[in-house]
């Protein structure tokens, strides 16, 4: 790491500042590769507090609504604290009522507020869905960009264990399926944070996903100010033998797979998109160039999934580069079941993973 520019240093390069100059921006970056990061590990759930906070601190428009998320602390503890220090103006509690609230949200951010709309799950997100895609994903363009609707929906989705198939649903694809809206799916405290921070500044409705499995999972999350921008992926292994991708709590049994692949001696590429719309095509299309196989892990269904519309993609933009089919793992087409061992048998997991890369490697 650098060491930290000294005071000296720092007056010289201001000596040689021009106002409005190039010597001005020269010195600012200098400072800035200099600081070194402070690295803390904290949870999930804590990471994405501190994006609300900090951004609340910064803005007094933006708010915090849902059911629990004020007296209770927050279903899953997520905004544990902020009613004590924003007061019942800015965190509000709402009744069950999903239509409701979504609707009054969607008319507080056309108004001048920026509204953070906590869904205690996204299955309960279905009952608002006219809410979000008839009016908050069209309203931009229904007023021929008259009126924005800056607002985050964000909540967990997806299997959570033993909650039976009403509770467990990915609707991903669902909405990002719909133009008007963005949609993010971090995989980890540090991006969590990052993302959301660029939800709630962007200035169209964002539909953010987390998992309910994860809000106690723990990871290294820089301490200050950063945003991680929306529709970048990341490359978070660097491999030339096939390429793997998934985002959410499925990049978990990425990894693992991975870590598999690599005790036979094949380095697995892993891609993580962290958001479904956009999707950054390019880094995924570079990757498949690259190892010339491609594998995509998602918890959704298979029809019409995030990973068929990237088999699409690929195979459009790629196909001379393949050497083998693209190969999706989702969850069975079916509801997810309540048993511990059919759970098991739906969703994606390790095993189920290695074999698909298998497959494209051994074609």
């Amino acid at each position: 790491m650098q060491a930290p520019i000294t005071i000296g240093a720092f007056l010289c390069l201001l000596l040689r500042l021009e106002i409005g100059g190039r010597y001005f921006i020269l010195a600012l970056a200098k400072i800035n590769q200099a600081t070194p990061t402070i690295m803390r590990e904290i949870q999930f759930r804590e990471a994405l507090r501190e994006a609300m906070s900090e951004e609340m601190r910064r803005d007094e428009n933006i708010m915090l609504m849902g059911e629990e998320v004020a007296e209770y602390n927050g279903a899953y503890k997520v905004s544990q604290g902020m009613l004590d220090e924003f007061g019942a103006k800015r965190v509000i509690d709402t009744p069950i009522t999903e239509l409701g609230f979504t609707g009054i949200g969607i008319g507080a951010a056309m108004n001048g507020l920026r509204p953070i709309v906590e869904f205690m799950t996204f299955n309960f997100s279905l009952v608002a869905i006219d809410q979000i895609i008839n009016g908050a994903a069209k309203m931009m363009s229904m007023s021929g960009g008259q009126a924005s609707v800056p607002i985050v929906f964000r909540g967990p989705t997806g299997n959570a264990g033993q909650l039976s198939s009403q509770h467990s649903q990915n609707f991903e694809n669902w909405y990002a399926n719909t133009p008007g809206l963005k949609v993010v799916v971090p995989s980890n405290p540090a991006d969590a944070k990052g993302l959301l921070k660029a939800s709630i500044r962007d200035n169209d409705p964002v539909i953010f996903m987390e998992s309910e499995l994860m809000y106690g999972d723990k990871g290294q999350v820089p301490e200050g100010e950063y945003i991680t921008p929306i529709g970048q992926a990341k490359i978070v292994r660097e491999g030339t033998s096939a390429t793997l991708i998934s985002f959410g709590k499925m990049m978990k049994v990425a990894n693992a797979a991975a870590d598999e692949m690599a005790k036979e001696g094949h380095n697995i590429e892993v891609i993580d998109l962290m958001s479904v719309r956009p999707i950054d095509y390019k880094t995924v299309i570079d990757s498949v160039k690259k190892t010339n196989r491609l594998v995509i892990v998602e918890e959704a269904w298979p029809l019409s999934s995030i990973a068929t519309d990237l088999s699409h993609v690929v195979q459009r933009n790629a196909f001379d580069h393949l050497d083998a089919p693209v190969h999706r793992v989702n969850s069975k087409d079916l509801p997810l079941p309540y048993a511990p061992t059919l759970i098991e048998f739906v969703l994606p997991n390790v095993e189920r993973t290695v074999k698909a890369l298998k497959s494209v490697m051994y074609a």
